[in-house]
């Protein structure tokens, strides 16, 4: 649980920093936008009041600083037009038509969206009798470039936090990975001494008492502890899965766990009348079973109550659904029921579901979810599996 919050504190940390990045670069770019974009008006008007001058100019007239300044805009897209809104000039304007024609066609169209765009500004020529040049631009590169630049570096934050977060969580499955093989190993080993003793034991009993009716009994149990070890055994490791049938392993579970339940509650089984075959690790899926009946017991608890088994055949799955009538998870804690250390329970660790979700998806490639689940109703787990 420590782990799991401070992962959370990290990646709140992380969000929070991407928010404050990306709307400090909004608000420092807009601003840098804003400004420049008032410069290049400013530089606008006075080449337009160049090329006022330059229209106006007589034989007299020194033309060396209009003409300098008309030649300084090598950046700002220009389109000069006439009181009859004919082109008649334009600067660091780009064409991709191939003739006169769709040229002029193609800079007509480009000086109207500069205007509409609001970049454009008249100047009245001579005396005001309806003689005037509009000059149409329109944002330079550079200006551009640095109103797309934070958007830009919005992305590259957001791919940053997303990778360290990934990171974060690698590392805590694999921290995870490590914690559970380590236990289920020590598990198995701690198992083994004491069975081994109880398989003596029993061996001695029978020998004693071959009339006892208890004993067979005690085998059984002993036999359990013994799958109960290579259950945890098997854990870190790729058992290979045999084909398997999924009908048998659930008859086996129902049965076993019929016997251990509350008379209270009634387990049924639908299953179609096939065999479905499916590769798996047989104790370790029938595990995953018992775990989900068992937690599906404790929902019901004291109360009379159904335990529902399904088995259902598509085309390319088997899919399982266990299903209760107990008390129902509610709809905030679905996201976390697979969480290691999450349980409604008095005195449980909270590892059962987190562990199945591991055997059923790492193992076997398929998928466990809550497929419904409403307090007070029940709740309905599924298991899909590649057939």
């Amino acid at each position: 649980m420590q782990w799991t919050d401070r992962t959370r504190q990290i990646k709140i940390i992380l969000i929070a920093a991407a928010i404050i990045i990306a709307l400090l670069s909004l608000i420092i770019f807009n601003a840098l936008t804003r400004n420049l974009a008032q410069q290049e008006r400013s530089r606008m008007q006075i080449w337009a009041e160049a090329m006022k001058s330059l229209s106006e100019a007589d034989e007299n007239t020194d033309l060396a600083l209009v003409l300098k300044l008309i030649n300084e805009n090598n950046t700002i897209p220009v389109i000069v037009l006439d009181e009859h809104q004919n082109v008649t000039d334009y600067r660091n304007v780009t064409l991709k038509a191939t003739t006169a024609k769709d040229s002029l066609e193609q800079i007509t169209q480009l000086a109207t969206q500069f205007r509409t765009a609001g970049h454009s500004i008249p100047i009245q020529l001579g005396s005001g009798q309806g003689d005037y040049i509009e000059v149409c631009y329109d944002d330079s590169l550079l200006l551009k470039q640095i109103a797309v630049y934070p958007y830009a570096q919005l992305a590259v934050v957001i791919l940053f936090v997303a990778i360290a977060i990934f990171a974060l969580q690698t590392s805590k499955r694999a921290e995870q990975n490590k914690v559970w093989v380590g236990l289920s190993k020590e598990t198995a080993h701690q198992l083994g001494t004491p069975i081994s003793s109880l398989l003596a034991w029993t061996t001695i009993l029978q020998e004693s008492y071959p009339e006892d009716n208890l004993l067979p009994e005690m085998e059984k149990d002993i036999e359990r502890l013994q799958l109960i070890a290579d259950r945890f055994s098997k854990i870190g490791s790729l058992p290979e899965p045999l084909p398997t049938s999924l009908n048998e392993i659930l008859t086996q579970t129902v049965d076993y766990m019929d016997r251990r339940t509350s008379k209270k509650i009634i387990i049924r089984e639908v299953y179609p009348s096939n065999d479905i075959i499916v590769r798996l690790n047989q104790s370790l899926f029938q595990w995953v079973v018992e775990n989900l009946c068992r937690n599906a017991a404790d929902a019901i608890g004291d109360q009379d109550g159904t335990i529902s088994i399904s088995l259902i055949e598509t085309q390319r799955r088997a899919i399982v659904e266990i299903s209760d009538t107990g008390k129902g998870i509610a709809r905030k804690n679905l996201k976390n029921v697979f969480r290691p250390g999450f349980t409604t329970k008095e005195r449980g660790w909270g590892l059962g579901l987190s562990l199945a979700k591991r055997i059923v998806e790492d193992y076997h490639h398929g998928r466990i979810y809550v497929k419904n689940s409403e307090p007070g109703r029940g709740t309905t787990f599924a298991i899909e599996l590649k057939k």
